[in-house]
């Protein structure tokens, strides 16, 4: 893997992020609030759950 490649997908996941705060600000703070709020073992799960999602939008 390329540099270039690593610094491209990184500058599409930052421009991705930021698109829920740039057009439904009070939506994202309220969904951070949520996900704040979370247990550690719920928070594991999402965060497990995002990864597979990862890898499967990857391959395919």
């Amino acid at each position: 893997m390329s540099a270039e490649l690593l610094l491209t997908a990184l500058g599409l996941m930052l421009v991705f992020e930021g698109l829920m705060p740039l057009f439904a600000p009070a939506q994202w703070r309220a969904l951070f609030l949520q996900i704040a709020g979370l247990r550690d073992g719920q928070l594991r799960f999402v965060g497990l759950g995002a990864v597979l999602l990862g890898f499967v939008l990857i391959l395919v």
